[in-house]
């Protein structure tokens, strides 16, 4: 495997590690009604799915197998954004703590690399 390709999955697998304690920390902050901050992770936790949407795509070239369903992680960004226009912080951070937490933790990271 090439260098880049190694790389990647190795950023792909520590990240996919920190989402579920991330998506709780944002929960926990909407529910201590600490908005700005929760806010300020939410956008954070879009450029991550961001990241992680292009890291599946470069690796499914490359022909790495990868179990992550990126539609389901537009499924959540729209809903989180459905949430955020009405003000439903309630819905949000459950959300956050019930189904994006719950779901990257069933994530399998990709085998094969010298971690």
């Amino acid at each position: 495997m090439i260098k880049e390709v190694i790389e990647v999955i190795d950023s792909y697998n520590h990240y996919l590690t920190r989402v579920p304690n991330g998506s709780i920390q944002i929960a926990n902050s909407l529910r201590k009604d600490q908005i700005q901050e929760a806010l300020q992770m939410i956008l954070d936790f879009s450029d991550g799915m961001g990241w992680l949407a292009q890291a599946t795509e470069l690796l499914q070239k490359n022909e790495v197998d990868i179990t992550l369903d990126i539609t389901k992680i537009h499924e959540f960004l729209n809903e989180i954004n459905s949430g955020l226009e009405i003000q439903d912080y309630v819905l949000v951070a459950d959300m956050f703590e019930y189904e994006i937490a719950p779901f990257f933790e069933e994530i399998l990271p990709i085998e094969g690399t010298n971690n």
